[in-house]
């Protein structure tokens, strides 16, 4: 791995972190997991870097989160995060980012906005939420049904951020393009 491969891992993981900052909005209903802007740093990730390099970005994330730091939103961070209703999500962001990365480099006919779109909607929310509501089900004891129902309160704010993902990666395709790793 090139020490510029190294960079953009890192500031991606700085991303994430950074959309940490943002106000959380915390849901009376899914075991209190809740709304952050960080899924549009997987999302970005994940469509910007590829699979393997968006995937490390947020594998980077998560290992200082474990570590115990305060970079989730709300100032949140240690081993204990790995035990509560959010660790399904939080285990899906990676292969999210994966797959995000995955389906940019094998929709290169589409033009960037649409393949952006694509990968944002499978990788960063498809995938994400196949982890994370059985992983709320579980850890909040609540029937998988019950889990499913209440994830529709996060998909406004997910679909806002695919729109977001595939506008920055059609700008950055335009104005540089070789920054759009994941189609290089």
């Amino acid at each position: 791995m090139t020490d510029r491969s190294l960079v953009q891992i890192a500031f991606y993981a700085a991303l994430i972190a950074a959309l940490g900052l943002l106000t959380k909005i915390t849901i009376p209903v899914m075991g209190g997991v809740p709304i952050t802007a960080q899924t549009l740093g997987v999302m970005l990730a994940g469509v910007m870097l590829g699979p393997v390099r968006g995937a490390l970005a947020v594998l980077l994330f998560l290992f200082l989160v474990a570590l115990g730091a305060p970079l989730l939103a709300g100032g949140r961070g240690g081993l204990g995060i790995f035990a509560s209703p959010s660790v399904g999500f939080l285990i899906g962001w990676p292969v999210g980012a994966f797959v995000a990365g995955f389906l940019m480099q094998r929709t290169k006919a589409l033009s960037v906005l649409p393949a952006a779109v694509l990968a944002a909607l499978v990788g960063g929310i498809g995938v994400v939420y196949l982890f994370g509501i059985p992983g709320v089900a579980i850890m909040a004891d609540l029937p998988l049904a019950e889990a499913t129902t209440g994830a529709a309160v996060y998909l406004p704010g997910d679909l806002i951020k695919v729109v977001i993902t595939a506008i920055v990666a059609e700008t950055v395709a335009r104005g540089l393009p070789r920054a759009l790793i994941s189609r290089g």
